[in-house]
This record gives structure tokens, C-alpha cells and sequence, in this order.
């Protein structure tokens, strides 16, 4: 179940930090790391740090932006130290463990670090599902990205796998004790291409409806993004609003008659 959970840096300036989160995550058994313009990639300090990860180094994915970071994800997570101006779901790094435990037979899991500097940008939040915030001194909130890495991959091999050492066995296992069954859906959870495309395609939409002004956008998509992902549309949901807005647009596009109706 690791496997299907992926590790996505953003813009990553010091190559020690990506050694250090690839051993961070051969250490709690997950693999796939994917790197977003990383300024120096590979490094020889990045193998240093990696210290008998380098398999872990050599697998990682370059990707040119966060689009081809999440390609085929249904679940994304950003974490962040705060939160913004436009609330959004927010979980312990423990809530994610267990929201990641309950999901990750059916989908594709992929968790968002920031830069060393400044984190995610407000854009890169607004793509996830759920934002994750790191508990730490409010004095002084400040960890270091491998470390954030390290924090998340323990929490969930402790909800995926538990301590076997302890006779642990996962958190999910001993709360579905108490859990009706999962319903059977009849269609997959769109996946993050899918959600983007018909968010993009909504915005475009609005603008040429002359409901939003694009030189004076206020909040409106940022609060329709956080609707829709918050909803987790499945596939043929999504295909039916996309056919639904194409429809809306032939309309909008089509002439009027002299009654001032399309």
C-alpha cells in the first residue's frame, strides 16, 4: 500500500534535502519520489545524504511542473505551516494517516512539500484535497523539509502497516472493527488532470458570462475549487458537468434573436 503514495517536492534549492528525504522514506518503506525544478538534481551531496537510498535517488522523477507531479492522482495532500486567507480542510499529520489508510487501496495518494524558504504557494494549495499542518512550537515553527518528510512517512507506516515489533497492527485494521463496509461506487474518483481541466474549463465559462470579471476576481474560484475537491467527484461526474459547461457555452456563443433570447 506505500507503493501507492508518492512524495512530491516543489522547487527544492539544497540537493542535501532531497538525499535526506529519500532516506527518509527508504526508512519508512515508501519509493516513489517526484521532484519538481529542483535547482540541483542530481548531486553528489543529494547521494551523500541519501545514505544507501540511492535507488530511491535513481527512480526519483524530474517533472517540469505540477501537473505532470500529480498525473494520475485522485487524492492530493499540501502541507503547509498555516493557514490561508480562504479556509481550507485541514488534518494532523495523524488524520491524514488514517484518511490515507482508508483510501489508498482505491487511489493514488500524493503529498506536497513546499520550498525550504516559503512552502507551497496559495495556487499550489488550491490544488489539494487537504492541507496537513506539522503540530510545532508556535515560537518557533520552523522544520526543515527532509524532517517534514520524515514526520509524514512515519505516520503513515504507522496507519498502513503498524509496529510489528510491538504487536501493533494498524490503526485502520482495529477502527474497522466498528465501521460498516465501504459502499461500492460505480465509477472511479476523478483523478487530479481530470478535476483541473474541468475547473479551468468552469472558469473560462464564467468569465465569458460576464459573472466574473477576470481584472477583478475577488475570491470566487478559489472558493469553487475548494467546493468541487471537496466533493471528490468520481469520473462520470466530472464527464457530465464538462458536457454540461460545453453545452452552456454553445448557448452563450450561439446569436440572439430580437427578443434578446439565445
Amino acid at each position: 500500500m506505500l507503493d501507492r503514495i508518492r512524495i512530491v517536492m516543489v522547487e527544492t534549492t539544497h540537493p542535501g534535502n532531497i538525499g535526506a528525504a529519500a532516506r527518509a522514506m527508504n526508512t519508512m518503506g515508501l519509493s516513489d519520489l517526484r521532484l519538481i525544478k529542483p535547482l540541483q538534481f542530481p548531486h553528489v551531496e543529494a547521494t551523500a545524504r541519501a545514505s544507501g537510498s540511492a535507488d530511491i535517488l535513481a527512480r526519483a522523477q524530474v517533472c517540469a511542473d505540477l501537473d505532470e507531479a500529480l498525473a494520475g492522482a485522485t487524492l492530493v495532500v499540501g502541507t503547509s505551516a498555516r493557514q490561508r486567507r480562504i479556509p481550507w480542510p485541514c488534518l494532523s499529520p495523524r488524520q491524514f494517516g488514517e484518511v490515507a489508510a482508508g483510501r489508498v487501496a482505491h487511489e493514488q495518494i500524493a503529498v506536497l512539500f513546499g520550498r525550504e524558504d516559503r512552502g507551497l504557494t496559495n495556487e499550489e494549495l488550491q490544488r489539494c484535497h487537504y492541507h496537513v499542518a506539522i503540530p510545532a512550537n508556535p515560537d518557533y515553527g520552523v522544520l526543515n523539509v527532509a524532517a517534514a518528510v520524515q514526520l509524514i512517512c512515519y505516520e503513515l507506516r504507522l496507519a498502513l502497516v503498524g509496529d510489528p515489533d510491538a504487536g501493533d497492527m494498524p490503526r485502520r485494521s482495529r477502527s474497522q472493527l466498528l465501521e460498516i463496509p465501504p459502499m461500492e461506487w460505480d465509477a472511479p474518483v476523478a483523478d487530479s488532470a481530470e478535476v483541473e481541466h474541468f475547473l479551468r474549463h468552469l472558469e473560462q465559462l464564467i468569465i465569458e458570462s460576464g459573472f466574473l470579471d477576470p481584472d477583478n476576481p475577488a475570491q470566487v474560484m478559489t472558493r469553487l475549487r475548494r467546493l468541487f475537491l471537496r466533493a471528490r467527484p468520481d469520473k462520470m461526474e466530472i464527464s457530465t458537468l464538462r458536457g454540461v459547461l460545453t453545452s452552456f457555452g454553445k448557448h452563450l456563443a450561439a446569436p440572439s434573436d430580437d427578443a434578446g433570447r439565445p
